[in-house]
């Protein structure tokens, strides 16, 4: 048992050359990722041309919610930071930069972990079909909170099996910040329609 991360860390390092990957990668936390985000940032001297470009935080924040929610970096922005709209063209050459340094120096952040597990599950079939195989029954707990790349996640283990098994409460999702949806647990029985449902009403 783990979270997705875990389990994502330990599967990337065992299948890394499907990706082109290399195996020593190292993982970089949230506070190491602003780090390296305020770095760029200098080094592009966004800054220096304007004080109130967005601090190293937001631009966290902003990236992440746009790899969780599968959106583009434009709809991140109109929906939840419209004054940073100006900065656009900017923030997608920082997440280029951000991206390409990342590969430079053998580093994943924990959003990356995510989007390259569901891209070898979803890229590589025999792959898929062996994780099926050591993963022959799949239960996740809190599913109200899981995101759109957990989701696809999920679904790719379970697919040639179908043994899965969820819990959760669509009145308690309180990870919406990081790219959770409740609707996930809504469109759990149109991914597997031969689930059945348990209430746990006591």
């Amino acid at each position: 048992g783990g979270t997705f991360h875990w389990l994502a860390n330990r599967v990337l390092h065992r299948y890394s050359k499907y990706l082109f990957l290399p195996s020593d990668f190292t993982i970089i936390d949230r506070s190491d990722g602003e780090d390296v985000l305020n770095f760029l940032v200098g080094n592009l001297g966004f800054r220096d041309q304007d004080r109130r470009f967005p601090k190293k935080g937001t631009i966290s924040d902003i990236f992440s919610k746009s790899v969780n929610r599968a959106e583009t970096l434009e709809q991140v922005l109109v929906r939840e930071y419209e004054q940073f709209l100006q900065y656009r063209g900017e923030l997608s050459e920082l997440w280029q930069e951000y991206t390409s340094y990342k590969r430079q120096h053998h580093l994943m952040d924990f959003d990356d972990l995510l989007v390259y597990l569901s891209r070898l599950l979803r890229e590589n079939t025999e792959v898929c079909r062996e994780l099926s195989g050591q993963y022959s029954y799949v239960l996740v707990d809190e599913y109200q909170d899981t995101n759109r790349l957990q989701a696809e996640i999920v679904q790719a283990l379970a697919t040639y099996h179908q043994n899965i098994m969820v819990v959760g409460d669509d009145s308690q999702s309180i990870y919406s910040f990081r790219g959770a949806h409740f609707r996930n647990i809504f469109n759990f029985p149109k991914l597997f329609p031969q689930s059945r449902l348990f209430k746990l009403e006591e």
